[in-house]
C-alpha cells in the first residue's frame, strides 16, 4: 500500500501517541503545493519533525517534551494517524475554547488562524495507533522542507489498538464539535 506521512513537531507527535490528546490545529507549510493545508488523508503515520518547533508556541506543560533530535538524517516513525473528524474554524473566537484540546498556546492558534490573510484552520481529532515494530528511515531530500505531506511509498506497517478506548475518543470528537459551533 503507498503510505503517506503528515509532518508534525515531535512534541505533538508525542503527546498523540500516549493519548494525552487527540487534536491537532493545522493550517499548512510555506511550500505547501496548493497554497494551503488540505485534509488529503484520512490514514497517515506521523512524519516528528524538529524543524520550526517553537518554545514560545507549545502551551507551558508540554515544553518538557521539547528536546533536540535524538537521531539526525533519520525519521522515527511511531503511529499512524486516522481522522475522525475534521473542522474547518473560520470563526476566530472559537479558538480560545480550542485551546485545552490542542497543544498550542491561544497566541500560536491566532496566528496560524491569520497566516497568509486568510482567516481559518482545520481542526483534526485523531485515532492513534502505535506500530508495532518500529520504523525508521533514512530522511531523503525529498522529505525535506516544510510541507504537510510526505509520500513514503509503497509499505506494509503493523498498527496496535488505539492509544485511547474508543469511548474517550468519542468524547474527545464530541467536545472539539461543541467548542466550534
Amino acid at each position: 500500500m503507498t503510505t503517506t506521512a503528515l509532518k508534525e513537531w515531535d512534541a505533538q507527535c508525542q503527546l498523540l501517541t500516549t493519548g494525552d490528546l487527540s487534536v491537532l490545529v493545522r493550517k499548512g507549510g510555506i511550500e505547501e503545493k496548493q497554497g494551503d493545508f488540505q485534509v488529503e488523508h484520512r490514514s497517515f503515520l506521523l512524519y516528528p519533525t524538529f524543524l520550526h518547533q517553537n518554545p514560545v508556541e507549545l502551551r507551558p506543560e508540554f515544553k518538557p517534551l521539547l528536546r533536540t533530535d535524538p537521531a539526525p538524517g533519520q525519521v522515527q516513525v511511531p503511529a499512524l494517524a486516522e481522522v475522525i473528524a475534521v473542522h474547518k474554524v473560520e470563526d476566530e473566537s472559537r479558538l480560545p475554547t480550542l485551546e485545552n484540546m490542542q497543544a498550542l498556546t491561544l497566541g500560536a492558534l491566532e496566528r496560524r488562524f491569520a497566516y497568509r490573510g486568510k482567516p481559518w484552520v482545520h481542526v483534526l481529532v485523531l485515532r492513534v495507533r502505535p506500530l508495532l515494530s518500529p520504523l525508521v528511515l533514512p530522511e531523503t531530500e525529498a522529505m525535506l522542507g516544510c510541507v504537510s505531506w510526505v509520500p513514503l511509498g509503497d509499505m506494509a506497517v503493523q498498527v496496535g489498538e488505539g492509544v485511547i478506548p474508543e469511548e474517550k475518543l468519542e468524547r474527545r470528537a464530541a467536545a472539539v464539535a461543541q467548542a466550534i459551533r
